[in-house]
């Protein structure tokens, strides 16, 4: 995380609620391309680190014999436990309450460690050194992301695009011109990711990208949940404003689509795979 940042347990407080309707999917073809680039086959232990409602550890779960899910918020942890009730997966997940830098709370070991949007929120190198330990001989450490580069217009597209800029500037009217993180405030992510986890003795990474671009409907509830799944602009942040923000909220999609229809291109998804020990390759194989 950026010097001078401090994790504290308001990061995402009250957001967990939201994450289900308010984020964007992965691509579609993101299990595909893991189970062929992992070797998946059902078997296998998986741990998400930082696994929020579980939206990543759900779409692998028929990929391996047994899931552990770990983030530090308790909300999430909720939500995650709910939702494996309701998809009948709650057998083989486990969900703990616990931040990835007090690791390892007899997790056992793991073939593959993922990581969805959440490396950067963590002492990167006290993380990536308990993941290696806690990787069996030939077991990878996967990053995945949205691709953050794209140009993603919606011409021709039925609905507008959502008015991301005002919507940010809206927040910031609200909280302030530097954006939140908890009881803090957020200087940017770091970078150097491959650094950290090269001297931590991983190899690689090796690079595949699962294309988005398919067209999205979004309705304005859609997106104000989308908002408050943020931490920069998590619910409790906004105080007694909360109900005056999400008012203005509404008003501002309402002007950019009476209909309260959106359209949006979905993101591709990018993956970076890091390997243990690539003179074993017992779980995984090379694409």
């Amino acid at each position: 995380m950026a010097a001078g940042w401090e994790w504290d347990d308001t990061l995402f407080s009250g957001t967990a609620t939201y994450y289900r309707r308010g984020r964007l999917p992965y691509a579609p073809g993101l299990t595909e391309v893991l189970a062929e680039v992992l070797n998946l086959d059902g078997r296998g232990r998986l741990i998400d680190v930082g696994c929020g409602p579980g939206t990543l550890a759900f779409s692998l779960a028929q990929m391996f014999n047994e899931i552990v899910g770990v983030d530090p918020d308790a909300g999430m942890i909720a939500e995650a436990t709910r939702e494996a009730a309701e998809r009948g997966v709650t057998e083989k997940t486990r969900w703990v309450q616990a931040r990835a830098e007090d690791l390892p709370a007899d997790p056992g070991t793991f073939t593959v460690a993922t990581f969805g949007q959440s490396f950067h929120w963590m002492d990167r190198d006290l993380v990536a050194a308990i993941t290696m330990d806690m990787l069996q001989p030939g077991g990878a450490l996967v990053h995945i992301s949205d691709v953050k580069t794209e140009n993603r217009t919606v011409d021709g597209l039925p609905y507008p695009a959502a008015p991301h800029a005002a919507i940010e500037e809206l927040v910031r009217h609200y909280l302030g011109p530097v954006r939140r993180a908890g009881r803090s405030l957020l200087q940017g992510t770091p970078g150097g990711e491959a650094a950290v986890l090269a001297r931590t003795g991983f190899t690689g990474p090796e690079h595949h990208v699962v294309p988005g671009g398919q067209p999205l409907e979004r309705t304005a509830d859609d997106i104000v949940a989308g908002v408050f799944s943020m931490s920069f602009s998590a619910p409790h942040l906004f105080q007694t404003h909360h109900g005056e923000f999400e008012a203005d909220l509404h008003r501002l999609l309402w002007e950019a689509s009476p209909s309260g229809q959106f359209s949006e291109l979905q993101p591709s998804t990018e993956v970076f795979v890091w390997r243990n020990d690539p003179a074993e390759p017992e779980c995984v194989s090379p694409t």
